[in-house]
């Protein structure tokens, strides 16, 4: 079938979602990508089509569901100062809301709906998130291990930090084969934030990289932002897809 919006059960409701799969009639190896704070958008929804190319079947949910369907923020344009401060506004209570315990509950609901496709073959599944979409990404991995084979995360926001619940902490519960790609320039993610997360990873055991891109800031990803980094973005898709090409199976 043609890529498309789906609804996804969860406890909590029907989370909004983008599906995107080769259409060849075939199953293939799933992939959760996690949005970023800007929400699920067309330039996502790009994204996630690239991936399927590549010959994994990609469910994108709007993960601001319980406040309504994507966009649940209309997105202004963020080359100007004043209004990526007004949307920044507006977001921020949908990011406090996003509790850790709320991100395992939907985590669970999307891993079910994803490997229950018919396009998605059995077998482990790989994890990709951008901006707060790489806390998700580890938490996720983190609580099913030997379901999630590989996790990447781009210009990650405070994955570790003093606080009990630091996302850096979940390192010895991973299994997963571990990306993260780090903007050169992003005060969420300092050099000695960094330092700390490579250290719980290796201390762990977990096969990681923590790969800091030069020249780049947060949001180096996405298109749509003024950060946009060409160079970052194809860093990203080498890094990303031999991530996927080494640990899930495609034909």
């Amino acid at each position: 079938m043609p890529s498309r919006m789906i609804d996804v059960p969860t406890a909590d409701g029907t989370a909004d979602a983008f599906l995107a799969a080769p259409d060849d009639g075939g199953s293939h190896p799933g992939v959760l990508l996690y949005m970023d704070a800007i929400g699920l958008r067309p330039m996502l929804r790009e994204m996630a089509e690239q991936l399927s190319a590549h010959g994994y079947c990609v469910l994108v949910p709007n993960v601001f569901y319980r406040t309504g369907r994507a966009p649940v923020v209309e997105l202004p344009d963020l080359a100007d100062a004043e209004n990526r401060a007004a949307f920044v506004a507006r977001v921020m209570p949908l990011l406090d809301a996003h509790t850790p315990q709320r991100a395992l509950s939907d985590a669970q609901a999307y891993l079910d709906f994803l490997t229950a496709r018919p396009e998605v073959r059995p077998g482990p599944v790989g994890v990709v998130g951008y901006c707060m979409g790489a806390e998700l990404a580890l938490r996720t991995a983190a609580t099913h291990p030997g379901h999630v084979a590989a996790v990447a995360g781009f210009h990650p926001a405070s994955l570790a930090t003093d606080a009990p619940d630091s996302p850096h902490l979940l390192a010895p519960k991973v299994t997963a084969e571990v990306h993260f790609g780090i903007a050169e320039h992003d005060a969420s993610m300092p050099p000695a934030a960094v330092a700390r997360l490579s250290a719980a990873l290796d201390e762990a055991g977990v096969h990681h990289t923590c790969e800091v891109y030069p020249g780049t800031l947060h949001g180096f990803t996405m298109a749509d932002t003024a950060s946009f980094n060409q160079a970052g973005l194809d860093r990203h898709w080498d890094r990303l897809l031999n991530l996927f090409a080494r640990t899930l199976t495609t034909d």
